[in-house]
């Protein structure tokens, strides 16, 4: 045991009842203006919290957003073609360009204009998910490639 417990246990020990009527005494804290004050300052730690996730959030989103030449380019479909292996349909400028990705891997497949992408229809867009209608585009647009 730590010797600093020993004068301690010795009190209690000796004295049960002084102990009992010590956790029975009221304190001075119970005043209205005590309550107020613990009130006003809970309510300052919650707005400092609050202020504090602002804060980290304004900087997250400065620190992802998209500058100079990474803003023209957008990810338009993606397709699954193994358990790690996708086929990207990138906009870059005033070209598309399907791209092969794997871990570690990246490959220019297909280049074309913006003009050769098929346009979904409002039936289409309603019938099939985003990546069935990409997936029926690239199949497509393999065979076409094979056909020359």
């Amino acid at each position: 045991m730590h010797r600093l417990t020993f004068p301690y246990l010795a009190l209690l020990l000796a004295a049960p009842d002084a102990v009992a009527q010590a956790a029975s005494t009221p304190t001075a804290g119970g005043t209205p203006n005590d309550l107020t004050g613990s009130l006003v300052q809970m309510l300052f730690g919650l707005v400092v919290v609050i202020a504090l996730l602002l804060a980290c959030l304004w900087v997250i989103r400065r620190l992802t957003a998209t500058r100079g030449s990474a803003a023209a380019i957008k990810v338009l479909g993606a397709a699954a073609v193994g358990p790690r292996e996708r086929v990207v349909l990138v906009r870059l400028g005033e070209q598309v360009l399907v791209l092969g990705v794997a871990p570690g891997n990246v490959t220019k497949l297909h280049e074309m204009k913006p003009e050769d992408l098929p346009l979904p229809t409002e039936g289409n867009m309603q019938l099939t998910p985003p990546n069935r209608a990409f997936s029926a585009w690239l199949k497509q647009a393999m065979e076409r490639r094979d056909a020359r």
